[in-house]
């Protein structure tokens, strides 16, 4: 085979193999960027971000907030960082990834955030990288984060898991999980959130709410209502009733969590919808065939 032949042979394997590699980027964080689409929980939509046209009306916080679970881990830099260590500041915990666009994007305000608010507040970048740690450094410092960076995987779990990048929470001075956003919001609404929490002057009224798994999933069973499920018919006995099989029977569709989470966590599974119907239908059925029965008696 002559030389030239090679060459372009060659030529032409690289270029396969590069595609190949691209392509399997570009689906990674097409994933990422449609979880973080149907992943926003009812409160950060309440919260007045839409598409970036809709204005932020107003400060949304938990009236119930649970305590920030703890952990002790050291960052990039190797010093130790602990939920103890924070009381006192404002907290953002930050879950992204250096493939993450959204991620990428939303950098500049966290670091501007940093800036501004550096001795009252600690944002924590939380990785979810695969790649080693000395990668993930490298990123920071020429993106330049100066913020701590921790590696993600460690912690993600006791907040409940992070479905989608980037999802942030907010942690109040008494170490409580006050709001969860997942996804691109404005910088306006976090520094209109830490200033609330740091009792400086806002232009927004603050408005509370009760957290039914909008930011911990393990609150599904405080919920009333359920996204996309419709009670109507039953009567409060039997909607308790409904509510408690939900939040008892596990989704099949893989997610591991109860109906009533995967219904909060991912208002697009079709499967925990299903269940859910289900559920309603077959303690309806119960009911009218109680009756049918009292009336042949």
């Amino acid at each position: 085979m002559k030389r030239s032949s090679i060459i372009v042979l060659a030529l032409a394997a690289c270029a396969v193999l590069l595609a190949g590699v691209a392509a399997v980027r570009a689906r990674r964080v097409s994933a990422a960027n449609r979880s973080t689409a149907e992943h926003r929980p009812p409160a950060a939509q309440q919260q007045g971000e839409s598409d970036g046209d809709d204005p932020v009306t107003a400060i949304r916080l938990a009236r119930n907030p649970s305590p920030m679970p703890p952990f002790l881990v050291n960052d990039l830099d190797g010093n130790v960082i602990s939920t103890a260590s924070l009381r006192g500041k404002v907290v953002l915990l930050n879950f992204w990834a250096t493939w993450c666009p959204p991620c990428r994007d939303e950098l500049p305000e966290m670091i501007g955030l940093a800036n501004r608010y550096k001795d009252r507040l600690e944002i924590i970048g939380a990785s979810m990288d695969d790649s080693p740690p000395s990668e993930v450094a490298a990123f920071a410092k020429e993106a330049g984060m100066n913020y701590p960076i921790v590696m993600g995987s460690r912690i993600s779990d006791e907040y409940g898991g992070v479905p989608a990048l980037p999802t942030s929470f907010v942690i109040d001075t008494n170490g409580r999980v006050v709001q969860k956003h997942v996804g691109l919001f404005p910088v306006a609404v976090y520094e209109s959130e830490i200033r609330a929490l740091l009792g400086l002057p806002v232009s927004l009224p603050v408005e509370t709410f009760n957290d039914t798994g909008q930011i911990f999933l393990k609150n599904a069973a405080l919920a009333t209502d359920l996204p996309g499920v419709d009670f109507t018919g039953l009567t409060p006995a039997e909607k308790r009733a409904a509510l408690k099989r939900m939040n008892t029977q596990i989704c099949t569709c893989g997610c591991k969590l109860t109906i009533a989470q995967c219904r909060i966590n991912d208002e697009t599974c079709s499967t925990s919808q299903g269940l859910a119907v289900k559920i309603v239908r077959a303690i309806i059925a119960a009911r009218t065939s109680h009756t049918a029965s009292a009336v042949r008696q």
